[in-house]
């Protein structure tokens, strides 16, 4: 009930991605935490991404896939299949499944509305930056329609393409570990939660006795250089979030069946909490505290 009453109308934005989008068991869990929160009088906001269901499709399509920096090269042709993954299918099936018991999840595209604006980023390989095609970061967010389905009662569920800002014919592949953090700034959520395939952040990867259950501001920022690149530029975005005003940014654990809630509803919590400011208190037993 204290969690309740503190949380009660509180807008949270969640950023779906990882096993958590490909294992059938734990989609119906990450659903029902969605409803679970929408039911007791949160406002839910759904970020997905979709780049396993991506891979399998081009794959399907006998388009070729590769990788540069760490981004996906993504021609016209890409693209297109980028849109139809994410929009036409990832999003349709989660909206499904919310949908399943209620009918409050909408689904909607960082297009729709003038919602997301992105720039186009190049991507870094051996020093140098090199082209990568249709990829970009936001760097503008209208959060007018998702505020608008908020107040409807509604459930946003947001598919990571954005137009870019002098062109909006023009379609960009965005993170969607950013897009949430841009989102979650511009609708003044309370929280961000990143799902990702590990219980959160080591300082110390791969030994996981190096877990950190909660860090300020400050020291993340000191830390990103050490961090292994794949959790770069998740903790980036919480960096951004937490700075941008968001209460508190959460990275969890999306292969752990129902780490949404209990991350958020009890005192120990199951990953890492950035904070914006350094409290000098551990939260979960045994995770260091930076």
């Amino acid at each position: 009930m204290p969690w309740l009453r503190a949380y009660k109308g509180a807008t949270i934005v969640i950023k779906y991605g990882g096993n958590a989008m490909v294992d059938e068991s734990l989609k119906r869990a990450f659903a029902a935490d969605i409803l679970f929160l929408h039911q007791v009088g949160l406002r839910p906001v759904v970020l997905h991404g979709g780049g396993p269901q991506i891979s399998s499709m081009l794959e399907r399509l006998g388009i070729a896939s590769e990788f540069k920096g760490g981004l996906r090269v993504t021609t016209p042709e890409v693209m297109d299949v980028v849109r139809m993954v994410l929009t036409g299918s990832v999003q349709r099936e989660l909206v499904s499944l919310l949908n399943e018991s209620d009918s409050a999840a909408v689904g909607i595209s960082g297009e729709d509305g003038g919602m997301l604006r992105a720039r186009q980023r190049l991507a870094t390989v051996d020093g140098e930056r090199v082209d990568v095609g249709l990829v970009g970061d936001v760097v503008d967010v209208d959060p007018r329609s998702i505020v608008e389905l908020l107040d409807q009662g509604r459930i946003p569920v947001i598919s990571s393409v954005a137009p870019v800002v002098s062109d909006a014919t023009t379609v960009l592949n965005v993170n969607a570990d950013t897009a949430a953090a841009a989102i979650a700034v511009a609708v003044r959520a309370q929280k961000l939660i990143m799902l990702t395939d590990v219980e959160g952040l080591y300082s110390s990867w791969p030994d996981k006795s190096s877990l950190v259950s909660r860090i300020g501001v400050d020291a993340l920022e000191a830390l990103l250089p050490d961090l292994d690149s794949g959790m770069i530029p998740k903790m980036e975005a919480c960096l951004r979030a937490v700075r941008g005003g968001v209460g508190q940014a959460h990275i969890v654990d999306g292969c752990r069946p129902h780490s949404i809630l209990l991350e958020i509803v009890t005192d120990d919590g199951v990953g890492t909490v950035v904070h914006p400011e350094h409290t000098g208190q551990s939260r979960t037993k045994g995770g260091p505290t930076l």
